[in-house]
Formats: C-alpha cells, sequence, structure tokens
C-alpha cells in the first residue's frame, strides 16, 4: 500500500499561531493578564475544549473566558480581514508534488470542521485534500491520537504507513501515539530532548519535507 500523508493545518498549513499569540498578547494586556505566552504555547495543537480548560486553570475559573476568547477572535478577524490568512512556506510545492504521486492526502485540525473548511477554501488549498477533520469530530484531543486515527480510517490508510506533518508538541505526541510517522515542522517552538526521539523527521520547511520524501524514495 501506498504510504499517506495527513497534515495539520495551524502552523503547518496556514501561518496562523503567530498571529493568534500577538492577538492573545494583546487581549491578556488589555485586562492586565501577565504570562500568556506560556499558556497560549501549551493550547498549540489543542481543540477549544482543551485551551479552555488550560487557559482557566492559569486565570482562575471566576474570570470571564468566554470574553477573552471572544475578544482574540474579533482581533484575529481584524487582522486577516484584508490580506487573509498567509500560508507557510513550500505549502503548494509539496502538494501539488504529493498529487502527482497519487497519494492519499488528509488533514486533521484540532479547529472545528466549519473553521477548517472556510480557511482552507480562502487559501485555496481546500481540493488538495481527500479527507478533513475537525477537533470537533472527535471526543479526545491532540495529544491523544483520536484525530490521526479517525483520519486514516477515513482515508482507508494503515498507520504504521502514515506521515503526519504537524509543527506542535501536542500533534507529534498524538502523530506518535496512533503509531504513525511524525515529521515535524517546527514553528514557534522548536523540538526539544522530549519531543526530538518522537518525530521521524524534522525539517525546517515543507519544501524540505518534498526533498525527504524525495531522497527517501517514499512514494
Amino acid at each position: 500500500m501506498l504510504p499517506s500523508v495527513i497534515f495539520d493545518m495551524d502552523g503547518v498549513i496556514l501561518d496562523t499561531e503567530r498571529i493568534i499569540l500577538d492577538c492573545w498578547r494583546e487581549t491578556a494586556a488589555c485586562h492586565n493578564i501577565n504570562g500568556i505566552e506560556e499558556i497560549v504555547y501549551k493550547c498549540i495543537g489543542t481543540n477549544d475544549t482543551k485551551t479552555r480548560q488550560l487557559v482557566c486553570a492559569f486565570l482562575g475559573n471566576s474570570f470571564d473566558y468566554e470574553r477573552l476568547r471572544s475578544e482574540v477572535s474579533a482581533r484575529f478577524a481584524k487582522m486577516t480581514a484584508v490580506s487573509g490568512i498567509p500560508l507557510k512556506p513550500g505549502v503548494f510545492e509539496l502538494l501539488d508534488y504529493l498529487h502527482s504521486k497519487n497519494v492519499k492526502t488528509g488533514l486533521a485540525s484540532s479547529t472545528h470542521i466549519d473553521k477548517v473548511s472556510a480557511q482552507l477554501r480562502g487559501a485555496a488549498v481546500y481540493d488538495y485534500f481527500d479527507v478533513l477533520v475537525g477537533g470537533n469530530m472527535v471526543s479526545r484531543s491532540k495529544p491523544e491520537p483520536d484525530i490521526f486515527l479517525y483520519c486514516a480510517g477515513l482515508m482507508g490508510a494503515s498507520p504504521d504507513s502514515t506521515f503526519v506533518i504537524e509543527d506542535s508538541f501536542n500533534g507529534v505526541r498524538a502523530a506518535s501515539r496512533a503509531g504513525m510517522k511524525p515529521i515535524m515542522v517546527p514553528d514557534l517552538v522548536p523540538a526539544d530532548n522530549e519531543i526530538a526521539p518522537l518525530a521521524f523527521s524534522i525539517q525546517p520547511d515543507l519544501s524540505h519535507v518534498k526533498l525527504f520524501f524525495i531522497n527517501q524514495k517514499i512514494f
């Protein structure tokens, strides 16, 4: 069976995570909240439910999380309204290569599936993917393996022959637990001594992922 590839979206396909971090910083500053960056880093790769749990644990349950989240979302919408969400380097180069090799390609994001679909369409990459899975479609978020196993099942792919392209620690953990081959393309946070051994390969960008596939004769 030809290997398959599953992508994460935020920080891998779309260059959203820096924008999101800036939005959290600005919102936190308006509320005199210090140290929000550390919590945002922990939230990378998780779904809305897990993000809420982590932020509330940091701020205390008496804090109005919904108001904070709404302000962050409003800032994100304003920042991306004019020029849209930028793509990460090498996106089309890698997707076109996989398409030319008839590789089954899925996307598994912790973001809600409606937002996933809308953002991929806006970036003109929606049609490259055979299967899309959003964080609301599984009960457990990354770092649990559920979303990748579900995506692979929909693709008819075997976990042990599936590559997962991820930027986050939680995503690499999830792919490893799913018995897949994580290729880490770090975004905001570089691999550390815990994550590096879990990755099948670590590459600086998606163009280098393409070269890795070619040099290793994967397809």
